[in-house]
């Protein structure tokens, strides 16, 4: 059973080992004062654009779903319309009529060549033929309008397809299936692409340090978004009795719903110029936060004689921090510290200890 065990600890410590462990030097970095703080992802009501329906008719059909991003053009409902299926079946029928009265302006051209008809009746099916394309070329533009390919058009047809105005999530479907619409009745609601805000709740004592373009982070399915604040609204908000400010969302961002609450951490104030290491090198070790670093050389390889880990630890402060940095005391500016997959260094010295009480 022990030759069991020193074969496994053996091969673990050969895996932790052959692992890269990053290592980076401590720089000085700015920061500036931080705040958490509670959020939501808001929707300005200008970013909202209802598609409506420019016809009567009944509703047969979504080709959206809620929550579904769709481009500019992208088809969003079939409606079947009245008015639709008496507009397509006039514009065949002035078709018809045109293409008789260009063969009866044709035959009586002929016969006025041959003296066999007068002047008057010529001008007279020209007019009438003047008058059908008129007609026609009117109503095909309004069919061209509303989407109608009146180039492929050989029957009277009563469907119309609504299409998007612009690009945009489908935030609510407002009509039932199968039920009736009026003209301009809105059919769905499309929040628009990245129009999208953070509303903060700040404390008095900290709005009154905020500024235009300060930065919120905010954090969202295991992601930071950073934005930065566009309007400090001057009335306290009622319920909270926080200072509501607004902030853009400088990405784009898949899957952001609206109301959704947030934790964020706002930054304001001066920076100041502290020794920092990146946030991926600390670790939560016997209840304080440290950071690795390798031995000495010449402790080093005592060490591996030992089979201890190659790494020390050093306990630190947290002084500052933002999204990709810590202020710390507890290290020199230059010294050599592991920037990343602290965990594997923790599991060294976790079993370095082990081995040695096993002595």
């Amino acid at each position: 059973m022990n030759k069991i065990l020193l074969l496994l600890t053996t091969f673990i410590s050969a895996a932790l080992l052959a692992v890269e462990i990053p290592t980076e030097h401590v720089t000085m970095h700015s920061f500036s004062e931080s705040k958490k703080i509670n959020a939501k992802v808001i929707q300005l009501s200008n970013a909202q654009e209802a598609i409506t329906s420019v016809v009567a008719g009944h509703l047969e059909k979504y080709f959206v779903k809620p929550a579904q991003v769709v481009k500019k053009g992208q088809k969003i409902a079939l409606i079947e319309s009245i008015v639709i299926s008496k507009m397509t079946a006039e514009y065949l029928s002035l078709k018809k009529q045109l293409a008789a009265s260009k063969k009866n302006y044709e035959a009586l051209k002929k016969l006025y060549e041959k003296g066999m008809t007068s002047m008057s009746e010529l001008n007279n099916e020209s007019i009438k033929k003047s008058a059908i394309a008129a007609q026609l070329n009117a109503l095909e533009s309004q069919l061209l309008t509303l989407g109608i390919d009146t180039k492929n058009l050989t029957q009277a047809t009563p469907n119309y397809t609504l299409y998007s105005h612009s690009g945009g999530k489908i935030s609510a479907l407002l009509k039932p299936l199968h039920s009736s619409v009026s003209e301009n009745d809105p059919i769905v609601n499309i929040a628009k692409e990245q129009a999208y805000y953070i509303k903060s709740y700040l404390p008095i004592e900290y709005a009154t340090k905020a500024k235009l373009g300060d930065k919120i982070v905010v954090e969202y399915a295991h992601k930071k978004i950073p934005t930065h604040i566009t309007q400090i609204m001057p009335k306290v908000d009622e319920d909270t009795q926080r200072v509501v400010a607004l902030s853009s969302v400088d990405e784009k961002v898949d899957n952001l719903f609206i109301n959704t609450y947030v934790e964020a951490t706002l930054y304001f104030g001066d920076k100041l110029q502290y020794p920092a290491v990146k946030k991926s090198a600390l670790s939560f070790f016997n209840n304080e936060w440290v950071v690795f670093v390798p031995n000495e050389e010449e402790e080093h390889h005592e060490k591996e004689e030992h089979h201890e880990a190659p790494y020390t630890l050093a306990v630190v402060n947290i002084v500052a921090e933002d999204e990709n940095f810590v202020a710390i005391e507890g290290l020199e500016l230059g010294e050599e510290y592991v920037s990343d997959k602290s965990y594997y260094v923790k599991s060294m010295i976790l079993k370095s200890s082990l081995g040695e009480h096993g002595h």
